[in-house]
């Protein structure tokens, strides 16, 4: 299994508005990405937003990447200054997700 850590920096007084937005529009667009298995958002009072999401296969995550994540980038500009930071990883664990290491 293999995670995408998004970082954005949220405009002031933008944050629930970029929640609702994953919430509305984002996450029916990752439900549909093959190989895509959960989403953990985390937000900070007035500047920042992460989000995690969890993939079956690096070659899922990585064909989502090239093809969907602009769009959902897209949705998300008006609300965040800059450009978002992504990291990608390997899972090591996870107690909510049952799945074999490679």
């Amino acid at each position: 299994m293999f995670a995408r850590n998004v970082t954005l920096h949220v405009k002031p007084n933008q944050v629930k508005e970029v929640n609702s937005k994953i919430d509305k529009e984002i996450l029916p667009i990752l439900r549909k990405a093959n190989g895509f298995r959960d989403l953990i958002t985390m937000s900070r009072e007035n500047d920042e937003t992460i989000g995690i999401s969890l993939w079956n296969t690096k070659e899922q995550l990585d064909t989502y990447a090239k093809d969907t994540y602009p769009q959902v980038a897209k949705l998300l500009e008006p609300f965040i200054t800059g450009v978002p930071e992504v990291r990608t990883y390997e899972v090591a664990s996870s107690t909510s997700h049952k799945f074999v290491a490679a």
